[in-house]
C-alpha cells in the first residue's frame, strides 16, 4: 500500500511532464483502481501497452524525483510544520490560549489535507 501512496504522491508532482497517454494510464490506474485489461479496454490499447506506459511512467517519475526532490521534501515539510505545530499546542495556558489558537490556525492551510493541526 505504501507503494500506492508514493506513486500517486509522484503523479501529483511530476504527472504533467508526462506524455496523455502515461497520464490516462496512471490515472486510470491509480485514481479510479481500473486493472492492466480495464484501462486497456478503456483506451483502445493492449494490457501490455498499459503495463508498458505505467513501468516507463513509473520509471520516469522516480528519475524525476532523484534529481529533483520534491515529494520528499514536500513530506519532509508537512513533518516539520507537524512538529512545530505540537511545540506550539505544548506552549498553551490559559492566559495565551487565543495566541496559541491564532498560530495554529496559521498553520492549519500549509500542513495539506487530512493533517490535524
Amino acid at each position: 500500500m505504501e507503494r500506492f501512496w508514493y506513486l500517486t504522491a509522484l503523479f501529483s508532482f511530476y504527472g504533467a511532464l508526462l506524455t496523455e497517454k502515461q497520464q490516462a494510464c496512471l490515472r486510470l490506474h491509480l485514481d479510479e483502481d481500473f486493472s492492466l485489461s480495464e484501462i486497456g479496454e478503456a483506451l483502445g490499447i493492449s494490457r501490455q501497452a498499459v503495463y508498458d506506459n505505467i513501468h516507463r511512467s513509473t520509471q520516469a517519475m522516480e528519475g524525476y524525483e532523484a534529481k529533483l526532490g520534491l515529494v520528499a521534501r514536500y513530506a519532509a515539510e508537512r513533518e516539520e510544520l507537524q512538529g512545530i505545530a505540537e511545540a506550539v499546542r505544548d506552549l498553551r495556558t490559559p492566559e495565551n490560549s487565543r495566541a496559541v489558537d491564532t498560530v495554529l490556525a496559521r498553520l492549519a492551510p500549509l500542513m495539506g489535507p487530512g493533517r490535524e493541526v
